[in-house]
């Protein structure tokens, strides 16, 4: 187990993706998530013009929240050819106001087409929120 504060990680996985994911807050696992989701993916950015973007999430956990999340990532991604680098994540319960900062796609490894709820539960472990989340690919 690591002693970061904040990560991700790849878990080896029979058919999909797996990411190990762990932070100190749910807004800091929202993020960490992302960055875990756009790395397995092998997303990268063009360099300019920059674009942000917004957005509201409201969820009735901490679940439900991070797949609406990462699924609003997907879409941005899929539909307009975006992607973010650099969040602000602002939560109240589980009400989330997302500013996001990213670009273009210049590539793409290879596409995840959903975030599943598959074993998916967000935990206090040692002080740490985890969770891990299955992609289907």
């Amino acid at each position: 187990m690591s002693t970061e504060l904040a990560g991700f990680r790849e878990v080896e996985h029979t058919a999909d993706w797996e990411l190990e994911v762990w932070a100190t807050d749910l807004a800091s696992l929202l993020e960490q998530a992302a960055r875990g989701m756009f790395y397995l993916s092998g997303m990268r950015l063009q360099t300019e013009p920059r674009m942000r973007r917004k957005l509201s999430l409201e969820a009735s956990d901490p679940e439900t929240l991070l797949v609406k999340f990462l699924t609003e990532l997907l879409y941005y991604a899929e539909q307009e050819g975006i992607a973010f680098d650099q969040y602000r994540l602002t939560l109240d319960g589980f009400h989330l106001e997302a500013e996001l900062e990213g670009a273009r796609l210049a590539s793409i490894d290879k596409e995840i087409k959903a975030v599943t709820y598959h074993r998916l539960a967000v935990r206090q472990v040692d002080g740490l929120l985890r969770v891990n989340i299955v992609f289907d690919v």
